[in-house]
């Protein structure tokens, strides 16, 4: 038997420098649509519209790169999706839903993801619409958004290689207990791989009631030098048990199960999820006729050839917060490729972190050695890709 060639792991990882570029470009994609949409989240702005321009723009942006392969695959790897107040995740009205306009005060969730080549990056951002540094966020708002935060900043620091998944749950459990919060229970963040938003590594927080009944059991693990992971940090001013209600379900990824499908409907929907989103998150609002994809959606769900991800909410008159980001454990440091949009100076809590370890925790630095050649070679061989 021949020998394998290591080089051909080391092309699918952060191990190859035109990977590293690519995870880049995809991340530089989702921060300017963030931001965008972050400008647009004003009083009387629609969801569904912020949605449907979300999604837009990573269409056109990843359309514009690597434009010489023809058939490299780019585009979303998470739908836009609004989340206001109590909600906390995984809301994309379609055109048939009932839309919901922003209004002065509400706690907006923004959620998406861009992939170039399969290499995946994901950015979740929270804000309050009206805030800023005159006008300032205070109250339980202001208790949800600087523990989510923080605890964000928290797990960057701990996701190094050698790290674990149990250090970066505990760390997340204190800081929000100094504000008075609970993490979101069964909050998954995951390490990923190219075409794959859910690999093998997980941290779970919050293993509660919620995780051990929705998520299947999930073994311990320790990070390591050339992952990737999608850090998903969500809290809550309640209960931290996240509730479906009868909000429609509208984004779904495509699962490893099998199974003939008995409607020619479902047939016709399956194979065009495959053909255009392969094991990326979709929403329905994608497909030209809604109707059709509503129909199609059912028997997939029913038989476990796609995962839903159900709309989920706190209890009444409480808030959520959430953040997520992309990292890379790279050789030379931990890079964090989408970026930081909070503003610490629109918040003001009544709460803080007196934790010694904690504070020290958060005062170390996450900034990266300098690759300039290396980055060089590697922008140079994407520029002659464009």
């Amino acid at each position: 038997m021949a020998e394998r060639d290591s080089s051909d792991d080391e092309e699918a990882t952060i191990a190859s420098d035109l990977v590293v570029t690519k995870y880049k470009t995809a991340s530089d994609i989702a921060n300017s649509t963030l931001a965008t949409l972050i400008k647009e989240c004003i009083p009387g702005a629609s969801v569904r519209s912020l949605c449907q321009r979300g999604d837009a723009l990573i269409l056109a942006d990843t359309g514009k790169v690597f434009k010489k392969d023809k058939e490299m695959k780019k585009g979303i790897s998470f739908p836009t999706c609004l989340s206001i107040n109590q909600c906390l995740c995984c809301f994309s009205p379609l055109a048939s839903d009932p839309d919901v306009i922003l209004a002065e005060g509400d706690m907006v969730k923004i959620e998406l993801g861009t992939h170039i080549d399969g290499f995946i990056s994901q950015t979740a951002h929270t804000l309050v619409v009206g805030a800023s540094k005159e006008n300032k966020v205070t109250g339980r708002k202001a208790d949800a958004l600087l523990a989510c935060h923080l605890a964000a900043e928290a797990a960057h620091r701990l996701l190094k290689p050698g790290g674990s998944d149990e250090a970066v749950a505990e760390t997340v459990q204190k800081i929000a207990e100094a504000f008075e919060c609970k993490p979101i229970e069964g909050t998954q963040s995951f390490q990923m791989t190219r075409n794959e938003v859910c690999g093998e590594k997980t941290i779970v927080l919050n293993r509660g009631e919620a995780a051990g009944a929705a998520r299947k059991a999930v073994d311990k693990c320790e990070f390591a030098m050339n992952e990737v992971y999608s850090i998903d940090i969500a809290v809550s001013t309640g209960d931290g048990k996240p509730r479906p209600t009868d909000t429609r379900t509208t984004v779904h990824r495509r699962t490893d199960e099998q199974y003939n499908l008995k409607m020619k409907a479902s047939r016709i929907f399956f194979s065009e999820v495959d053909k255009k989103f392969g094991n990326m998150p979709f929403s329905l609002s994608a497909f030209e006729d809604e109707r059709k994809a509503r129909m199609g959606v059912v028997e997939c769900v029913k038989h476990g050839l796609l995962e839903p991800y159900h709309v989920l909410y706190d209890r009444e008159n409480e808030f959520c917060a959430h953040f997520r980001f992309t990292l890379l454990l790279t050789s030379h440091g931990v890079d964090r490729v989408t970026r930081n949009f909070f503003d610490p100076e629109t918040v003001v809590s009544d709460h803080s972190i007196e934790d010694a370890e904690l504070k020290a925790l958060l005062a170390t630095s996450t900034s990266v050695k300098s690759q300039k050649k290396k980055k060089k070679k590697a922008v140079a061989e994407a520029a002659a890709s464009q």
